[in-house]
């Protein structure tokens, strides 16, 4: 599980992400507490393929207010837009990585434990559905691949997304919610900051996760968390 908040060093550039690997595939730890949305990408341990225990513990899906700021990656960039109201994602579309992907939906089994996108779709992503939407007030989880046992997936360049670029999700009711990226971070998996990460907003923001960072081929996973923090424009 995730130890206390922790971040690379401002001045630091973010670690190039790697070549896709045989084996690499994303897990999810999910931790949800009153302040964290959910909970942190975890990896698979040995050939389990069963994500680490993630307790829901009965915590709403999203946390009250709290004010944006630089602290939770929102730069404030780009002038928020009105929220808009909930309806489900349907496609995730970022031009600068030639992302077009549906949306399946990432839901929590009997263990409490949030599962990852299935690893059989190389071109999909999964949104946290017992959170806000991407385009609501607050904190939208959008979650894909890095790559799979047989190769590349969604998000293998979610890397080159910058301060500034922007993606679109377009939505079940008919509208496009645009963001606009206001940072990009690695951190690692041990000492993921939950509460950075997924802390409730006051504005509609979006986090991009995936996995990133050198793969531990003992523990078959990835030492890393890529997040792209984004806004609503």
């Amino acid at each position: 599980m995730a130890a206390a908040p922790s971040s690379p060093p401002p001045d630091e550039p973010a670690p190039e992400q790697p070549a896709p690997r045989g084996g690499g595939r994303l897990t999810l730890w999910g931790v949800a507490i009153a302040v964290v949305a959910l909970g942190i990408f975890g990896g698979h341990k040995g050939t389990d393929p069963t994500p680490e225990v993630s307790r829901v513990d009965g915590a709403k899906a999203s946390a009250p207010a709290v004010p944006t700021s630089p602290s939770t990656g929102s730069t404030g960039s780009a002038r928020a837009a009105a929220p808009l109201p909930r309806s489900a994602p349907t496609r995730l579309l970022i031009p600068k990585i030639s992302v077009n992907a549906p949306f399946t939906v990432l839901v929590t089994n009997a263990s409490d434990q949030l599962q990852p996108p299935p690893a059989d779709d190389t071109n999909l992503v999964g949104w946290y559905s017992a959170g806000v939407s991407p385009g609501e007030t607050g904190t939208a989880v959008i979650a894909g691949h890095v790559d799979t046992k047989t190769s590349a997936a969604v998000f293998a360049n979610l890397y080159l997304l910058k301060p500034g670029d922007t993606f679109s999700v377009e939505r079940a009711d008919g509208r496009t919610a645009t963001f606009v990226v206001d940072d990009a971070e690695n951190f690692d998996k041990d000492n993921f900051p939950s509460k950075r990460v997924y802390a409730d907003a006051d504005r509609p923001e979006v986090r991009l996760i995936t996995c990133s960072g050198a793969y531990d081929h003992t523990a078959k996973d990835y030492t890393e968390n890529l997040v792209v923090f984004a806004h609503l424009v």
